[in-house]
């Protein structure tokens, strides 16, 4: 992830896939078709996936799902092959680009998601070495996560190089003797972190919340010096720890204006960080589809979603 960042009347709605040449047309009898990108986390997957599920099933509108880094999808607001981010970490240069400057995107409102971006130990870690949660200790551990990638130094494992990060800037910054290593995936990251915890295997890794993970294996956020508003604004200057994030959903600015009861839906669709930790770990662990996972939270929780289905 991340530091690392989402509508209508029956013509209206068709508009919406004439934007994407040769596109099949909506099955018959749909209000129009829907299209939303994935990103490479399996949160928001998840909440991909229930936002689907009642677009399809309580409002009648084909979803399109197609899988694309972070970086690439805000570049189709303007072509419609994109509607819908669903969950968006910060983002502040694309925020400027596509929305203020260029005018092709805007925010449908938040999540309800609380995110947190950080470095991890395991617990075990923790408890053997007690002041290696404060950064100033680090070099004095760094020999332990020394890997093959990272040579003399110790490693700090990060995942996909499209998630928003400035792990590169904080170890120069913090005079830390460690290199960071990109895993390539959330996948890589959570095969890491419980190899880690099973084996008593040191690893010192970025990741974040929410996250399924935390519901089976037990990590402990590296206290970083503290963040302060504009201590990150330069990236290649940063020695600070990531800000909190209220993560948002944003949309083309086409779907917030032709998307009628669908984009009503995204803007009103707000859950919590344990709402989608569940949908998450019925994914991985409850070895569900996506589909699966999404329509066992809808039967079960519609006192939460009721509120989100437009009048």
């Amino acid at each position: 992830m991340r530091t690392k960042t989402i509508a209508g009347p029956l013509v209206a709605a068709l508009l919406l896939t004439a934007c994407s040449s040769g596109e099949p047309s909506p099955t018959p009898g749909s209000k129009g078709t829907v299209h939303i990108d994935i990103h490479g986390w399996v949160g928001y997957e998840a909440q991909a996936a229930v936002l689907a599920y009642l677009l399809e099933h309580e409002l009648g509108y084909d979803v399109k799902k197609r899988k694309m880094k972070e970086e690439d999808s805000w570049k189709d607001f303007a072509t419609g092959k994109v509607d819908v981010i669903v969950e968006n970490w910060g983002h502040n240069d694309l925020k400027k680009k596509y929305i203020e400057d260029e005018k092709v995107a805007l925010s449908a409102g938040l999540t309800g998601n609380k995110g947190v971006i950080g470095w991890y130990v395991p617990q075990w870690m923790v408890k053997r070495y007690p002041d290696i949660t404060n950064w100033r200790s680090l070099n004095k551990y760094s020999s332990l996560f020394r890997t093959a990638k990272s040579g003399n130094s110790g490693q700090v494992l990060d995942g996909d190089p499209s998630f928003v990060t400035y792990d590169e800037a904080l170890v120069k910054n913090l005079g830390l003797d460690y290199r960071v290593v990109y895993s390539g995936s959330e996948d890589a990251l959570i095969k890491a972190a419980e190899a880690a915890t099973k084996n008593r295997k040191p690893v010192l890794m970025y990741f974040y919340e929410p996250q399924w993970l935390f519901t089976k294996v037990k990590l402990v956020k590296i206290n970083l010096p503290a963040y302060s508003i504009g201590c990150d604004a330069v990236a290649a200057k940063v020695a600070c720890d990531y800000p909190p994030y209220l993560l948002d959903k944003i949309v083309s600015r086409s779907f917030a204006a032709t998307g009628g009861r669908a984009y009503a839906l995204v803007r009103n669709f707000i859950w919590t960080n344990d709402n989608q930790n569940a949908v998450a770990s019925d994914m991985i662990n409850g070895r569900m589809t996506a589909d699966q996972a999404a329509k066992k939270w809808v039967d079960e929780n519609k006192i939460v979603w009721q509120d989100w289905i437009p009048r």
